[in-house]
């Protein structure tokens, strides 16, 4: 069922490159989260991806950003509306987990629509002494 559009927080979609148990592990904390291997959706294209999780209302999780930043200023070009796109570099699972999490505290679903971000920008800023 698709998530509501005006929902406040953001329904995390991961695609086939995210780890697989990324999107339990986000749902163990409160938030909802679903990935393409559990959706059966694991062997779609890019853009296929981002056209299921634009139906749902999902934002989309991806490493690929190779692929999936010219998507979104494709996407951008056109006019066509999706719930955003977040592309990370390949980090363990912990690390990806901790900054998916400050993420989906900081961002509501909202400020995330039409909108690519990068999850570097949740990184933990260590201050200096």
């Amino acid at each position: 069922m698709p998530a509501d559009k005006d929902s406040l927080f953001i329904t995390l979609y991961t695609d086939a490159d995210v780890h697989g148990e990324l999107a339990a592990k986000v749902r163990e904390r409160g938030f909802e989260a679903w990935s393409a291997y559990e959706k059966k959706r694991a062997g779609l294209t890019d853009d296929e991806q981002l056209e299921y999780a634009a139906e749902q209302s999902w934002t989309l999780l991806t490493h690929n950003i190779k692929h999936f930043e010219p998507l979104y200023r494709q996407w951008h070009a056109a006019g066509t509306h999706h719930a955003g796109i977040v592309v990370s570099q390949r980090l363990g699972v912990g690390e990806l987990l901790r900054r998916v999490l400050r993420l989906l505290n900081r961002v509501a679903a909202d400020e995330m629509r039409d909108n690519l971000k990068n999850l570097a920008e949740f990184a933990e800023r260590r201050t200096q002494r």
